[in-house]
């Protein structure tokens, strides 16, 4: 049986108005991501000319390379050593909190001003790196940043499916309820096999010991 904590929402400001901030629905963020990654789409096709086929390219290296960034951010800042008074604050209010409630829906995406925020400095960043068609990356980015969200979103609060996206709630589960120092993808255990994060399988585990 799952703890109270794990069904509750937990508290990190004491202002009543910075705690309303750090609460969203998850559609407003969705909303924002998919919106920029439409309207990136329509800056490469209509302001660039860009064809479908380059479009495409752009828009599904833009998604690849954004489970990468998830892995990397997901394992390196939300999961940093907290050797520190302010590291700990810090790894708390951004993740620490979801954590110790999980089920909390209403934290399980960046609400609208950050989301925001960290659309126009992506988008922004992928502008001066690769011209205008970074606009069109970024776009793609965007939306696996809400695909990301999507499936992050359901993990949480819809019970697995029975087909082969299964095993994302599988993996994610084992980060949360068994060990939280592996399973960093979400959206995808690529990366997680790519730099050996990937968690031991507990039932197999369990069956190797009792053979030993």
């Amino acid at each position: 049986m799952e703890s109270k904590r794990v069904n509750t929402s937990g508290r990190i400001f004491r202002s009543p108005v910075l705690e309303a901030l750090t609460r969203t629905h998850i559609a407003f963020p969705l909303t924002i991501f998919l919106s920029c990654g439409l309207l990136g789409l329509w800056f490469g096709s209509v302001q660039l000319g860009l064809g479908p086929g380059v479009l495409l390219v752009l828009v599904i290296t833009g998604s690849i390379f954004f489970t990468w960034v998830e892995y990397t951010v997901h394992r390196r800042f939300y999961h940093m050593r907290t050797n520190s008074p302010g590291r700990a604050r810090v790894q708390y209010v951004f993740h620490g909190v979801h954590h110790d409630h999980p089920r909390d829906k209403r934290r399980l995406a960046l609400p609208p001003l950050m989301s925001l925020l960290v659309a126009a400095a992506f988008v922004g960043m992928f502008r001066l790196i690769l011209g205008p068609m970074g606009v069109v990356f970024g776009g793609g980015f965007l939306m696996g940043y809400a695909v990301y969200l999507s499936i992050h979103y359901a993990i949480h609060v819809l019970p697995p499916p029975r087909n082969v996206l299964a095993r994302l709630w599988k993996h994610h589960n084992l980060h949360h309820f068994v060990g939280d120092t592996a399973a960093f993808g979400v959206s995808s255990p690529f990366w997680d096999l790519v730099y050996g994060t990937m968690p031991p399988d507990p039932r197999v585990t369990k069956k190797v010991r009792s053979y030993s």
